[in-house]
């Protein structure tokens, strides 16, 4: 005769179909067992089952009349906080479609059914691109692997065409790295680690390397010691690489909380007048930090060094050339 586990299948039935606002009565519960998982069971064993489970931990509440009722009180995620996992999900730039789907559909089975319907209420989707690549999943987790065992890597780097038209980089090329750190920037997930080749520590988009990295039996070089995964950061993700400069901005006092954002709360600041203050602080001189400033519609204004003037402007007329704003003189 088949044996079934009994007091497991009432735990499947609480978790799955109970709540505070959805509860089962003892005959449901037998009924249940009964109909759809060809168990028999008492009145007086469904009892000491549950005991048996609260006793295990779980937080069953009973409510006692002429029939008990029976729901689950708490669960180890509760509402809130599958919503925020659920919208992190969604707006996810480095997830796929398919992977976000499948991903919420776990989620929601960390609540009861009844309790779905909230969360399917309460499910904001973001208007994202989403990447194609199915296998992110597995490639970040080799990566991870890697930098655990502190194993070297190597793989393969999609680009794109002219005509919009993916290709693997450089002909195919086989990049190798040792790996430091997986680091989420802009909704990107990228890979940040050393290049024997390039001689310096660069970065790769993790969504883009075309298929779950090899790890290497070959141990990571050694991080470099000058290396600073903060300066890094900043450079790299921020305003980019270039000539590091000291710079003196001009901002108007509605940008304040802006540039604590950008530069952190340590940032020097003074007055400048009643409308506008001044900052202090060092940036990498280059079309990104340029095209950041110009965004502000000139409410940000280079009060020094008069090199970086000159360069804004240079490329500030360089760009209305091309696009006929000036004409040739």
């Amino acid at each position: 005769m088949e044996v079934k586990p009994r007091i497991l299948y009432i735990k499947k039935i609480l978790e799955e179909r109970t709540d505070e606002e959805h509860t089962l009565s003892t005959n449901q519960i037998l009924d249940i067992l009964k109909n759809e998982y060809d168990i028999s069971a008492h009145r007086v064993t469904l009892t000491k089952d549950i005991a048996a489970l609260q006793e295990f931990g779980m937080d069953i509440v009973v409510i006692h009349s002429t029939q008990s009722k029976y729901f689950v009180a708490s669960r180890q995620f509760e509402l809130p906080e599958l919503k925020l996992l659920i919208d992190a999900v969604e707006s996810s730039r480095f997830i796929t479609a398919k992977k976000s789907n499948a991903l919420i559909e776990k989620i929601h089975t960390m609540t009861s059914e009844g309790q779905v319907a909230k969360l399917k209420r309460n499910n904001y989707v973001v208007n994202r691109i989403k990447p194609d690549n199915e296998q992110i999943y597995y490639i970040i987790d080799a990566i991870n692997d890697a930098i655990n065992t502190g194993k070297q890597i190597s793989f393969q780097y999609y680009d794109y065409t002219g005509l919009k038209k993916k290709e693997l980089k450089n002909k195919g090329e086989i990049y190798k790295l040792s790996p430091y750190k997986l680091l989420w920037s802009g909704d990107y997930y990228y890979v940040i680690g050393y290049s024997e080749k390039k001689e310096k520590v660069i970065n790769f988009r993790v969504d883009r390397i075309a298929a779950t990295p090899e790890i290497l039996d070959k141990d990571v070089l050694p991080m470099p010691t000058d290396f600073d995964i903060e300066n890094f950061t900043k450079e790299v993700f921020f305003m980019f690489s270039g000539e590091k400069v000291v710079v003196d901005l001009r901002c108007d006092n509605s940008l304040m909380k802006t540039m604590v954002d950008r530069f952190g709360e340590e940032v020097t600041t003074l007055a400048y007048d009643m409308t506008s203050f001044r900052i202090q602080t060092e940036v990498s001189a280059s079309p990104t930090f340029f095209g950041w400033l110009f965004g502000f519609d000139g409410k940000v204004q280079i009060l020094a060094p008069e090199s970086l003037k000159e360069q804004y402007k240079n490329m500030l007329r360089k760009s209305m050339e091309l696009n006929g704003v000036l004409g040739d003189e």
